[in-house]
């Protein structure tokens, strides 16, 4: 087991951030309220981006998460690493610390403005540049998923607990995929198409994607990126990563290699496969890549 740093005992901080993370969960379902307003939605929307829209939701969670853990823990050794952050500032991360969380107040927020319901907060602990303790907040299923990083659970507000259940031991066109709402693409629709999967669910949110993989009620996510267009950052894969990954699930780039954190840009691009079953994942992540190579899909 990975040994944290000075003067953090993985229970407090467990019992911390499940603190922190209900008090997120109701920034968001109140703001979440008022954007059924179309009057409203114009004064929580903080950018007119609509490709990478930015709430007041994102801002507020983001403030007090950074907040509360620097306040809790004084003089530790570790970073934060936030989408927000990055979006504002003009300085580049430079993190020295093996330590360092990953957050992402806000993840799905097209959803979180639709009113679906898909959208999740993010939070990871990562050592030497991999997601090792992790929380995936959905405020609208009353669910929060944690892994301490040896298991996986999911704990209501008020404590109950339960565990996941993967969905194992099948072949590709036996999976239901899970794939993205607002962020698919010609290439990924035909590769889903040549593919054949017996079951396609759409949903925002990689965070609420990895859940429904734990839950049991999907058995795969497929995420593409174009070259040259935008691709997911770090603070979207690092938590629900660690949360599938303790679970006995994986998630990889199509070669089967461990996806990288901590790059200049924060991307996280190609094609990244996640899967339910870490026995069967690289057969899976190969049976994939040769329908791509055979019929031409992608530039591999």
């Amino acid at each position: 087991m990975i040994k944290l740093p000075p003067g953090v005992d993985i229970n407090n901080l467990i019992d911390d951030i499940k603190i922190l993370s209900w008090q997120a969960a109701d920034i968001l379902l109140y703001y979440s309220k008022f954007l059924e307003d179309s009057n409203d939605k114009r004064n929580i929307l903080k950018n007119d981006n609509e490709e990478d829209p930015v709430t007041l939701a994102d801002l507020k969670v983001n403030e007090v998460i950074i907040k509360r853990i620097n306040e809790k823990y004084k003089n530790i050794n570790w970073d934060i690493l936030s989408e927000e952050n990055v979006k504002i500032s003009s300085q580049v991360f430079d993190s020295k610390t093996d330590w360092m969380w990953v957050l992402d107040p806000l993840d799905g927020t097209k959803d979180f403005i639709q009113g679906t319901g898909n959208y999740a907060m993010h939070l990871a602990l990562n050592f030497k540049q991999k997601p090792y303790i992790g929380f995936v907040l959905i405020p609208d299923k009353n669910q929060l998923w944690i892994t301490d990083g040896e298991k996986t659970w999911c704990e209501k507000r008020d404590g109950t607990k339960y565990k996941q259940k993967l969905l194992n031991n099948k072949n590709l066109q036996e999976m239901t995929l899970v794939t993205s709402k607002n962020h698919g693409n010609e290439i990924l629709r035909n590769l889903i198409q040549k593919i054949n999967f017996r079951k396609v669910e759409i949903m925002g949110s990689i965070g609420c994607k990895i859940a429904s993989i734990v839950r049991g009620e999907s058995d795969i996510y497929i995420c593409l990126s174009l070259p040259g267009k935008s691709s997911p950052k770090d603070w979207d894969f690092a938590a629900p990563e660690s949360i599938l990954k303790a679970a006995g699930g994986a998630i990889t780039n199509l070669d089967n290699q461990d996806l990288s954190y901590c790059k200049t840009s924060f991307e996280q691009g190609g094609i990244i496969v996640a899967t339910s079953n870490r026995k069967t994942h690289e057969s899976i992540c190969l049976e994939i890549k040769k329908i791509i190579e055979e019929n031409q899909i992608y530039p591999l």
